[in-house]
């Protein structure tokens, strides 16, 4: 096994971090791009309640549970009320599972 010298090992793990945060980006301007599409900003904003809550708000009140991401699809795609007051969310049934798997995903990761 050949071994890499330590220069060549911190251009590899640089390399690695720029083209991470490369994706990370593009994902979310692609997530933000689809809640645009999709008439979600409308009602929500990243840091401040509008009409329903801030997506910094609802990723903070799923921190931490595993199931997080189910239970905002379903929301998404069947609607709720109750989870943030009488307010209800309309539900998006057009709205693809693959789409609304990216959307809460972009949610949860709203800081």
């Amino acid at each position: 096994m050949r071994r890499l010298n330590p220069g060549r090992v911190e251009l590899l793990i640089h390399c690695a971090l720029v083209l991470g945060s490369t994706l990370g980006a593009a994902q979310a301007q692609a997530s933000e791009a689809l809640a645009r599409k999709n008439d979600c900003l409308g009602c929500h904003a990243v840091a401040t309640k509008l009409v329903g809550p801030a997506y910094k708000d609802v990723a903070a009140k799923y921190a931490g549970q595993p199931d997080a991401q189910a239970q905002l699809v379903q929301s998404i795609r069947n609607g709720s009320v109750g989870k943030w007051g009488d307010l209800p969310m309309p539900a998006h049934p057009k709205l693809s599972e693959a789409d609304a798997k990216k959307l809460a995903a972009w949610v949860l990761g709203s800081k």
